[in-house]
C-alpha cells in the first residue's frame, strides 16, 4: 500500500510493515519495477514478452524491491530474558494488515508475549487540504500493550540507510555522506546528507536532496552510524553525534526508543521517515517541472520536513484518522468502499506529480504516456471530490490555458501533443461543471467562462452536418482516429455542451445557453434516432468512407452510454431516452461481462493481460451480430483493446449501472474487479492499464457517488441524496467544497431522519434534496440543528422532497443537521 505524500514518490507498505519499493529518487521510470516478461498467452507453450505497460506487474506482480536498507526490531526485556524481533513475517507467528487506505494498521502477534503490539502507518492525507496531504514523509506509529502482570521493558530501534546521491554518486572520489544527530524538544532526528567533492555536480540529479528519520517525542536517541544485523548490543551503541563515510561505502542511521510499561497499560511510539529530493527528473519536460516539487515551497529539506510533522503530528494524525474513521463508518459493504476509494493512493505513487509553480501534471501510469491525458483522465471522478482544489487549477492552468487554443481546442496531452482528443475534450468541459459544483462561490466559473465557452464552441462545430452528432474525425482514447457517428463519443459531446448551457446559465449567457441546448436537443433526438438498433447503441459509418478504418460499428461497446453516466456524476439529468439506456446496459451486462473471461480471450489475440483465465469482467467490445470483419477492414494494432478488461472503464459502466438501479449488476462488476486485485493474487492497490497505478482506475470513485445518489453543487448551495441500496438504514460519507463528514437516513414505519453530521471544516446549504421512501405525502418536515429549529419551505414531487431554507445555514464542524419527517 503506498504510505507516502500525494505527489511524492512511492513508498510502499508492505504486508508485514516493512517499507519497500521506494521511487523518490525521480527516475521516473517505466512502471514500478521496469521489467520485461516471458509469459504463455494461451498456455501453448509459446512464450511472449510483455513491457510494464502491457501488464507485466499484472503477470508476474513485484515484491520485495529494496533498493535502500530500512527497517524496526523490538528487544524486549521480560522476566531476565532479552528478545529480539524484527518487524518482519519471519519472526512473528501470526501477522494481520489491514488495509484501510491512508491508514493501513498492522498487528504482530506471538502468544508467548505478554504484549499486543500494534504498527498504524500512513503519511497525512486530509480531503479538501491539498497541502497536508502533499508531504513527503511516512509515519510509522507503533502501540505496544502489557498484557501481562509484571513490568516489560522494551526498546524500538528504526533504521535508515543515507540513500541521498545513492545512484548518481558511487565512488570514493565523488564525495561523501554524513548521518547527523539532531536533538529538538519534541523529536529527536537523524539528517542524512549528501557533499558532493565538486560542487558543480549532481545539481541536477534525481536522487540529489536529503533523508531523515526521525522519532516524535524526547525519549529516544539518535544514532549516526548503525551496525547490522540488529543484536542485542545494538540497543546500546557508543554515544556519537555525526558520522561521515566516503560515497561508495553505506551508511545507515538509527533512532531508538526504550520504555518501560506497567501491566495493563500502552505506550505509542511515533517515527517518521522523510525524504527531499527537489528535482522532478529529466523525463518530464515541461517548463514546470523545471522548478521542481511542490513540496520545496514549504519545506528546505528532509529535516525541515521532520519538525513539521513533529510540531503538528495531533492535527496531521487525527485528521487523517479522523477521515480513515468517516470513510469506512458507512452501511455500504466494506469491500466497496475499499475498492471505490483505493485507487486514488495513485496520487501518492510516481504516476502523479505537482511541481512547485502549483501544476500538477501525471503520466497514464506509472512512467508510461505522458501530459495529464485528456482522454484519460477525465474518467477519474476521485481528484474532484476529495481534492477539487487541484482539479479545479489543473482546469484553469492546463486545459484552459497551457493546452487551450484559438479554435477552442485543448490539446490532450499539454505540450507533449498538439492537438485535440474529442472525448477527453468532452470530458474536461464536463470536468469544469465538477470543479464548479465542488466550489464554496462561483469565483471558478466566473473566471474561466470566456474559455470554457470557447471549449464547449469546438465541440458543437466538430458537427459537421448539423445533426447534433460529433462526426469530424479526431483522436480518442483507443489511440485512432474513427470516422463516421459513434455512439459513445456522440453522448459524451452531448453531455459537455449540456453541461456548457447550465454554465451559461449560471452566467446569464442565455444566447449560448440556447445555443447549447439546442445543439443537446437535436443530438439527443437523433442520437437515441438514429444509433440505436434496436438493443444498444452503435456506431454508424461515414457515408463516404464506409467501414474501411477501425471503428465499433454494430458491436457492443463497453462505453456506448459514457454521456449518460457522466451526466450522473453531475446531477444534469438523461441525455439518453431511459428505456434505450436501461436496454444498453443490459446488453453489457449480456454479452460483454463475463464470469470467466478465459474462454473468450482464448478466440482473440492482441490483447494486452488485464484478467486472465478464470477471472471475471467486462470486455471492451463484443460482437454479438456475429458479422465478419465487425471493427472495420483496416488491420489495426488497436484492436487489441477491444478484448481487454481494462478497470476505468467498467469502473465507469458500473456506476452508470448504480445510478440506472441496476444495482446488484454494479455490485458484481466492482466485486469482479476487486477480486482480480485480491491481496492473495496482486496488489491491491494498483489497477493496471497502460503501467502500474493508472489514473483512469480513479473512475471507482464514481460508482461511490452513484450507490450515494449524491448530487452537490456549492455556489448553490444544494445538496441530494438518494441511495441505491439499503435505503431503509443508509450511511456513508460525502466531502463538498469546505467540508466532509456522514450522511444518514433511517426509516422507521413511515417516520424518517436524516442527518448530516460535519466531521471537518463547514457545508453551507440553501437547499436539499431527499427522497421519501415509502412513497407517501409527507405531511409534516422538522428541521433541526444542535435541537434548534430552523425556518424552511419545502414541496414534494413524486418520492422527492425539496427543502429551502429561509435563509443560508451553514453546519461548522461537530454539529450535525438532521431533517425528520
Amino acid at each position: 500500500m503506498p504510505v507516502g505524500g500525494i505527489n511524492c514518490g512511492t513508498v510502499y507498505l508492505g504486508g508485514d510493515g516493512r517499507l519497500w519499493l521506494w521511487d523518490i529518487f525521480n527516475k521516473n521510470q517505466e512502471g514500478i519495477e521496469p521489467k520485461v516478461v516471458e509469459w504463455d498467452r494461451n498456455g501453448k507453450g509459446i512464450k511472449e514478452k510483455i513491457r510494464s505497460r502491457d501488464g507485466a506487474c499484472y503477470v508476474q506482480p513485484s515484491k520485495d524491491l529494496r533498493p535502500i536498507e530500512q527497517g524496526f526490531a523490538i528487544k524486549i526485556n521480560h522476566k531476565g530474558n532479552t528478545i529480539i524481533k524484527h518487524f518482519h513475517a519471519d519472526d512473528w507467528e501470526e501477522i494481520k494488515f489491514e488495509a484501510t487506505y491512508p491508514v493501513a494498521i498492522i498487528h504482530y502477534i506471538d502468544t508467548k508475549l505478554p504484549l499486543e503490539i500494534k504498527l498504524t502507518a500512513f503519511s497525512p492525507f486530509i480531503p479538501l487540504d491539498e497541502d497536508n496531504s502533499n508531504i513527503p514523509v511516512t509515519v510509522q506509529s507503533f502501540e505496544v500493550k502489557n498484557t501481562g502482570t509484571e513490568v516489560v521493558e522494551i526498546a524500538i530501534a528504526g533504521w535508515l540507510e543515507n540513500g541521498v546521491n545513492k545512484f548518481s554518486a558511487t565512488t570514493a572520489a565523488d564525495g561523501k555522506r554524513t548521518n547527523t544527530v539532531i536533538n529538538y524538544a519534541d523529536h529527536i532526528a537523524v539528517s542524512s546528507t549528501f557533499s558532493p567533492a565538486d560542487p558543480t555536480k549532481y545539481h541536477e540529479a534525481g536522487d540529489t536532496g536529503s533523508m531523515c528519520l526521525s522519532f516524535i517525542g524526547g525519549n529516544a536517541i539518535g544514532i549516526p552510524s548503525f551496525q547490522l544485523p540488529v543484536t542485542a548490543a545494538s540497543f546500546s551503541p557508543n554515544h556519537e553525534e555525526k558520522v561521515t563515510v566516503n560515497a561508495d561505502e553505506k551508511l545507515t542511521g538509527a533512532v531508538i526508543s526504550t520504555h518501560k510499561i506497567s501491566p495493563g497499560k500502552t505506550v505509542q511510539q511515533n517515527f517518521a521517515i522523510s525524504w527531499h529530493f527537489p528535482n522532478v527528473g529529466k523525463r518530464i519536460d515541461v517548463p514546470d517541472a523545471k522548478t521542481g516539487h511542490y513540496y520545496i515551497n514549504k519545506f528546505s529539506d528532509a529535516l525541515a520536513v521532520a519538525t513539521y510533522v513533529a510540531a503538528d503530528y495531533s492535527k496531521l494524525s487525527s485528521q487523517t484518522l479522523l477521515w480513515r474513521d468517516t470513510w469506512y463508518n458507512s452501511s455500504l459493504p466494506w469491500w466497496f468502499q475499499e475498492r471505490t476509494f483505493s485507487n486514488i493512493s495513485a496520487l501518492a505513487t510516481t504516476t502523479s506529480h505537482r511541481f512547485k509553480t502549483g501544476r500538477s501534471w501525471a503520466w497514464e501510469g506509472v512512467g508510461a504516456c505522458e501530459g495529464n491525458c485528456t482522454h484519460v483522465w477525465h474518467y477519474a471522478q476521485a481528484i474532484g471530490r476529495i481534492f477539487p482544489g487541484i482539479e479545479r487549477d489543473n482546469r484553469q492552468r492546463v486545459d484552459l490555458g497551457i493546452s487551450l487554443q484559438d479554435d477552442g481546442s485543448i490539446w490532450f496531452r499539454g505540450e507533449y501533443d498538439k492537438r485535440p482528443a474529442i472525448d477527453g475534450q468532452a470530458g474536461r468541459v464536463l470536468g469544469c461543471l465538477r470543479e464548479h459544483q465542488m466550489s464554496a462561490d462561483n469565483t471558478f466559473l466566473k473566471t474561466n467562462w470566456p474559455n470554457i465557452k470557447k471549449a464547449t464552441q469546438f465541440i458543437i462545430n466538430q458537427d459537421k452536418n448539423g445533426d447534433g452528432m460529433t462526426d469530424t474525425p479526431l483522436e480518442n482514447t483507443l489511440d485512432a482516429v474513427w470516422d463516421g457517428e459513434i455512439a459513445w463519443i456522440v453522448g459524451l459531446c452531448i453531455a459537455a455542451v449540456k453541461a456548457g448551457g447550465l454554465m451559461a446559465t449560471e452566467m446569464n449567457d442565455t444566447a449560448f445557453a440556447a445555443r447549447c441546448n439546442d445543439y443537446a436537443a437535436k443530438g439527443i433526438k437523433n442520437m437515441d434516432e438514429s444509433l440505436f438498433n434496436g438493443e444498444y447503441y452503435i456506431h454508424r459509418p461515414d457515408a463516404v468512407k464506409g467501414r474501411k478504418e477501425i471503428g465499433s460499428y454494430n458491436t457492443c461497446h463497453i462505453d456506448q452510454v459514457l454521456g449518460q453516466s457522466w451526466a450522473w456524476q453531475l446531477g444534469i439529468g438523461r441525455i439518453n431516452e431511459k428505456e434505450k439506456t436501461l436496454s444498453a446496459l443490459k446488453a453489457l451486462w449480456k454479452y460483454n461481462f463475463m464470469q470467466d473471461v478465459g474462454p473468450f480471450i482464448k478466440q482473440h489475440t492482441g490483447w494486452r493481460p488485464y484478467a486472465l483465465n478464470g477471472e471475471g469482467g467486462m470486455v471492451m467490445n463484443t460482437n454479438p451480430k456475429n458479422e465478419p470483419k465487425p471493427y472495420g477492414e483496416a488491420d489495426a494494432w488497436q484492436l487489441g483493446y477491444f478484448y481487454e478488461c481494462m478497470s476505468g472503464f467498467e469502473h465507469q459502466v458500473a456506476s452508470h449501472l448504480m445510478a440506472e438501479g441496476l444495482t446488484d449488476e454494479a455490485l458484481t462488476l466492482t466485486k469482479a474487479i476487486h477480486d482480480r486485485y485480491h491481496a492473495y493474487k496482486r496488489n491491491p492497490f494498483n489497477e493496471i492499464e497502460c503501467s502500474d497505478h493508472y489514473g483512469r482506475a480513479m473512475a471507482s470513485y464514481g460508482t461511490f457517488i452513484t450507490a450515494c445518489g449524491f448530487e452537490y453543487h456549492g455556489p448553490n448551495g444544494s445538496i441530494r441524496f438518494a441511495p441505491k441500496c439499503h435505503k431503509e438504514n443508509f450511511k456513508a460519507p460525502f466531502t463538498t467544497a469546505q467540508g466532509w463528514g456522514t450522511y444518514s437516513q433511517k426509516q422507521t414505519g413511515s417516520k424518517q431522519e436524516h442527518h448530516f453530521q460535519i466531521k471537518y471544516g463547514s457545508l453551507q446549504l440553501q437547499k436539499i434534496s431527499l427522497e421519501k421512501l415509502d412513497g407517501e405525502k409527507a405531511s409534516q418536515l422538522s428541521v433541526t440543528m444542535n435541537r434548534h429549529k430552523i425556518p424552511f419551505n419545502f414541496q414534494q414531487q413524486d418520492t422527492t422532497l425539496l427543502i429551502t431554507f429561509l435563509k443560508p445555514v451553514t453546519i461548522p464542524a461537530n454539529a450535525s443537521l438532521i431533517v425528520s419527517t
